[in-house]
């Protein structure tokens, strides 16, 4: 469409996004040109701020609008149990669990050789030096279950040693609802591992 520069350009910024097909990326845009300008206005304003207003914690590296952050300024949660996560999107999805009431670190990315992510690419030294000045008794290393995730958590399991502080992960199982027989290899011997009483 080299007559229509404005769609063409929307089309191939939004299939920068992870997920966005180029097919997406179309509909979406044809989506946008039926919406009401103050809508677009809107949309094109909240996508500007984001950069603009988020910022990652200087304590625990968790993305927030405030001078620290919502979870490190928060009196009620435990002071002596911390998660180690990769991603903001990881605190995300476990503060929706409501499962832990400790504090989390978040290292922004992990060990990752293909993706050219090292370990000063981390945000390892702030948590190094929080377990160092803190009084925590439990570590979570709540990494992702993959090579990247696996390799991340070993290294930090490594750098931890020399604390006195359980270094825990979290378990692997299976899904609740699934049947055995569709269950991977993997998943079924880390189960298998991870057993206990009942």
């Amino acid at each position: 469409m080299d007559n229509l520069k404005s769609l063409d350009n929307l089309i191939e910024n939004l299939y920068k996004l992870p997920g966005v097909g180029k097919k997406s990326a179309e509909r979406m845009a044809f989506s946008l040109l039926e919406f009401p300008q103050e809508d677009l206005d809107e949309i094109a304003n909240a996508i500007s701020e984001l950069k603009k207003k988020i910022h990652f914690c200087p304590i625990c590296g968790m993305i927030t609008d405030i001078d620290g952050c919502y979870i490190c300024d928060d009196k009620n949660r435990e002071e002596d149990t911390i998660m180690v996560v990769c991603f903001p999107k990881d605190v995300l999805s476990i503060e929706r669990s409501g499962a832990f009431h400790g504090q989390y670190h978040v290292l922004n990315g992990e060990i990752s050789l293909s993706k050219g992510m090292d370990v000063s690419s981390l945000n390892i030294d702030s948590l190094l030096d929080r377990v160092e000045k803190g009084n925590f008794k439990e570590i979570i290393l709540a990494t992702n279950p993959t090579v990247d995730g696996e390799t991340t958590a070993a290294y930090l399991n490594k750098l931890l040693e020399k604390y006195n502080v359980n270094v825990t992960r979290l378990a692997y199982g299976l899904q609740i609802g699934g049947n055995l027989d569709y269950v991977d290899p993997l998943t079924l011997s880390k189960a298998l591992e991870g057993r206990h009483k009942i």
